[in-house]
């Protein structure tokens, strides 16, 4: 008989498990997925390990949650510089901000990025959230750029390869750091690129 799985009705359940998931959201950026344990996770979210299992099956439920809380995470503040009602989009200013922007973002949950990306070849509910999250950020720019009346040519592939390679910079800038690399200059590659692309 399947464990049966408690919903928050009051205010004070949904903060109970909103702890929870935070609390979760720490120790997997801190000791990665597999090796954290729901002890400490309760430990630090001030409950108990019943509690805790009251409210999810089991760590891999609890991880669905911290993925969603991820996601939304990274993926708020870039749709937040997207929503500019101009005429027309002003790429020369926005490109670098995304990219300024992808950095900070990778900066700030570097532990919790690398744990997830670590899982996403080997877990397949972990790899459609972030298929997902693409789909969402290409759709919403392609949006973004039709509400602005931007004629671009195959806007949902230009901007899914420009996503790669903020990315990949920003993978370069936060996690990399060669030392033959001048970050600045390649920033400056990156923007000249982007700026092409959209022509």
């Amino acid at each position: 008989m399947e464990k049966k799985i408690r919903q928050p009705q009051q205010d004070r359940s949904t903060e109970k498990k909103n702890r929870i998931i935070r609390a979760s959201y720490e120790v997997f950026a801190e000791v990665g997925y597999y090796a954290a344990n729901t002890v400490e996770i309760a430990k630090r979210a001030g409950v108990s390990t019943g509690i805790v299992y009251s409210y999810f099956k089991d760590k891999r439920d609890i991880l669905q949650y911290v993925i969603k809380k991820y996601i939304d995470e990274v993926s708020k503040p870039l749709m937040e510089i997207m929503t500019i009602t101009e005429d027309k989009l002003d790429l020369e200013r926005l490109i670098p901000l995304i990219i300024d922007k992808t950095i900070e973002i990778h900066q700030k949950n570097a532990h919790l990025h690398n744990a997830l990306h670590a899982l996403e070849s080997t877990d397949n509910g972990v790899n459609s959230a972030f298929l997902s999250l693409e789909e969402h950020v290409t759709k919403n720019l392609s949006d973004a750029f039709a509400s602005a009346n931007m004629q671009i040519e195959n806007p949902k592939e230009k901007i899914h390869l420009a996503m790669n390679m903020i990315q990949s910079f920003a993978h370069e800038s936060v996690y990399d750091k060669h030392d033959y690399i001048d970050y600045k200059a390649m920033r400056e590659i990156v923007i000249k690129t982007l700026l092409n692309i959209f022509k």
